[in-house]
């Protein structure tokens, strides 16, 4: 149908290096094509994108379609529906128009145009968020876009100039408007500025509002560019994104980079997608982050992960996966073939309908790459950018896996965790707890214990009078012995092989809180972790910590679902199918001391951080962890070392395999004798981070000193 289209543009600026009211515009601009429509399709691909919503995404389209029919009806008669949000709508509708060639479609495509734009515009009288997110309102820019050729040249500049107003509005109005979401590159990106790039993209040239268009079209081309750069960097050569929080990188955040990867192609004809790569590896950050159940897949739960089931966030990554094959076949074939094959193991086939375009621009999918099933995985991965260690004995339902935080380079939605571990094996074992769940009722919970240390399988050093540790969502009133940097941890040490994995870190400067007042002196002037996971079960972790003041007291923490029995100085904790043991080898004069239970579930600071239950399960709760261990030296010291074993497995499991507690000269450690094997794991507990391993038995005799160096990794 659109190829029966007589073009006509009321305007058409010369592109190129000009000055277009008073706005330089760059060399590149000449390459935007000067026809419509420019966003995700043009004339030229617009048969191919037909041709697949009426064969290989019928039922896709049909969804849609359907959509369209129903509101058709609803609306018709209504010259002026109320304001409301129709965004989407509005793109839906001119998208069937395009395919039926249905004037109705096309009347209720503007209709649903002109209510947006006016609910936008009440939004802003009210001084209100339109939503959190920016997609609305780049749907109703591109129903503008896709019916360019059918509107009228009044309607085409009134509904442009009125969005554009009401955007530019919102985003210089002071004080900004409460919940709208300015975020930029080096975030999700996914706010009302990012509106600025489709704008500026398919206004360009037309002579509607040009000062406003020329400067969105440069600021959004060179905004995309750098947070594709800031997430290329994130990457690394591992793979990742924005943030380690999952409900994000797997959610909304890839939207910014597939989005521009869509758009540039469409409205310049340049596939720039192969001079990223980076994007394609985030089927590799999938991959380490499943927790294989034999059913749904869950998570680690790192980060701003509301705890309530600990799910792998899968709804968007069906969607993404296909958009890694169909952008990076031939430039990343390897992570595409990831892509493919982690999308055959999703439980849910189905694409996310937030950008419901994107089904008909995989015309690359039609011939989807064999899918690349990973073998021969190592038993340790490290992301360095992420600052994460993947620790597991396999992929499957009964297989051990662990997460160990350290090192990174983002901030974004991290909490004050370095140096902690989580481990799962059939259930939660030692779990990250609190939540993020009614984040808005509960924003005193999430700032004063879901963020901080306290909830964290970490160490604890209490200095009377030390300064919060600030964290969104709230007005942090305390701090209970943490930490109070995010960043500044380092990992020291990675090694993994057939045998075992290890990991060394140190934490000291993520808990120096800087000028303080009234001024403080720094609690510690050392705190390091190196731990030993010997798969399929064990786990030997050594803590040095070194306070500036004896009676500064230490905990060691370990958090767990339910109540855990604790015999002498050994615990017991079930979840799930799961079940854990940990005892405590040093301090030799250990306490220790459960906290939780009704009333006590978040304590810190001087009290109970409660929330808001209303809708939980007894299981969501468990999951957020309702008792922590803190295990402290029976006396003051300055200087503590912490070493403890932890064995995992099913609740068939009765009791710890026989362990020792060696001790010669400055290294102390353990023996242990597991699945007919001896192993022998010392530590230094005076200088640069360092130890010995051996094991004898069943397997023959291995015996090396541990890794000081961080072993490379990159790719798949």
């Amino acid at each position: 149908m659109m190829n029966r289209v007589l073009v006509t543009v009321a305007v058409v600026l010369t592109l190129g290096s000009a000055s277009v009211a008073g706005q330089a515009v760059p060399d590149w601009a000449a390459k935007i094509r000067k026809d419509h429509p420019r966003l995700f399709f043009n004339r030229a691909t617009w048969p191919a994108v037909r041709e697949r919503a009426l064969g290989a995404e019928r039922a896709w389209y049909e969804q849609f379609r359907n959509r369209v029919v129903k509101l058709e009806a609803q609306l018709r008669g209504k010259e002026k529906p109320a304001a409301q949000e129709l965004g989407p709508e509005a793109a839906w509708a001119a998208f069937v128009f395009l395919m039926t060639d249905e004037t109705k479609y096309l009347d209720l495509a503007k209709k649903c145009l002109e209510t947006s734009i006016r609910y936008y515009e009440q939004c802003f009288a009210e001084r209100k968020s339109v939503n959190w997110y920016s997609t609305s309102r780049v749907h109703a820019t591109m129903a503008w876009d896709w019916l360019y050729n059918h509107l009228t040249e009044s309607e085409r500049s009134e509904y442009m100039s009125r969005l554009v107003r009401v955007i530019d509005n919102v985003i210089k109005v002071k004080p900004a408007i409460y919940r709208e979401n300015m975020s930029g590159y080096n975030t999700g990106f996914y706010g009302v500025r990012n509106s600025q790039w489709f704008i500026g993209c398919t206004a360009y040239g037309t002579g509607i509002e040009p000062k406003l268009v020329n400067e969105w079209l440069i600021w959004g081309h060179d905004e995309n560019l750098k947070m594709l750069a800031h997430r290329q960097t994130a990457c690394g050569d591992d793979g990742g994104g924005a943030s380690a929080t999952l409900g994000y990188i797997f959610g909304a955040y890839p939207w910014a980079e597939q989005n521009y990867f869509y758009t540039w192609l469409s409205s310049t004809g340049e596939n720039i997608a192969g001079d990223w790569p980076h994007s394609a590896m985030l089927a590799n950050y999938v991959l380490w982050n499943w927790i294989e159940t034999g059913a749904q897949p869950l998570e680690f739960g790192y980060g701003d992960t509301p705890h309530t089931q600990n799910r792998l966030p899968i709804g968007q990554l069906y969607t993404h996966m296909a958009n890694v094959q169909h952008l990076f076949t031939e430039t990343a074939p390897q992570a595409a073939a990831l892509a493919r094959y982690l999308q055959q193991r999703l439980p849910s086939k189905s694409y996310a309908s937030t950008w419901f375009i994107y089904p008909f621009l995989l015309s690359g999918t039609d011939h989807p790459p064999e899918p690349f099933a990973p073998t021969n995985l190592p038993h340790g991965r490290h992301f360095e950018t992420m600052g994460q260690v993947f620790l597991r004995s396999g992929t499957g339902a009964d297989d051990t896996y662990c997460l160990f935080s350290c090192g990174g380079m983002l901030s974004q939605h991290r909490h004050y965790d370095a140096l902690n571990f989580i481990i799962y094996q059939r259930g939660f074992l030692a779990l990250d707890s609190g939540t993020r769940y009614e984040e808005f009722d509960n924003g005193e919970h999430l700032a004063n214990y879901y963020a901080q240390t306290v909830a964290h399988n970490c160490v604890l050093i209490h200095q009377p009078g030390e300064p919060p540790a600030r964290y969104w969502g709230g007005t942090v009133t305390g701090n209970e012995g943490g930490q109070h940097k995010a960043l500044g941890s380092v990992l020291k040490a990675f090694e993994t092989n057939e045998d075992y994995v290890y990991v060394a870190g140190d934490a000291t400067a993520s808990y120096l809180h800087g000028p303080a007042k009234p001024a403080l002196p720094e609690k510690c002037s050392l705190v390091t972790r190196q731990l030993v996971f010997l798969p399929p079960s064990h786990f030997v972790i050594f803590d040095r910590v070194e306070a500036t003041d004896a009676g500064y007291r230490k905990d060691w923490l370990i958090h767990t679902a339910y109540q855990p029995d604790i015999d002498g100085k050994r615990l017991r904790a079930d979840h799930g199918q799961g079940r854990m043991f940990c005892r405590t080898l040093l301090p030799q004069d250990a306490v220790l001391t459960p906290v939780g239970g009704p009333g006590k579930e978040f304590w810190a600071a001087g009290k109970n951080w409660d929330i808001v239950t209303k809708g939980l399960t007894a299981e969501n709760l468990a999951m957020m962890g309702q008792w922590r261990i803190e295990i402290s030296p029976g006396a003051a010291r300055q200087a503590d070392v912490f070493l403890h074993v932890i064995q995992v497995g099913d609740q068939k499991l009765q009791g710890m395999d026989k362990t020792e507690l060696l001790q010669e000269g400055r290294r102390s450690g353990v023996r242990l004798h597991a699945n007919g094997q001896t192993w022998e794991v010392t530590f230094d507990t005076t200088g640069p981070l360092g130890g010995h391993i051996r094991r004898t038995g069943g397997f023959g005799v291995m015996d090396r000193p541990l890794a000081t160096t961080v072993q490379g990794q990159s790719g798949i």
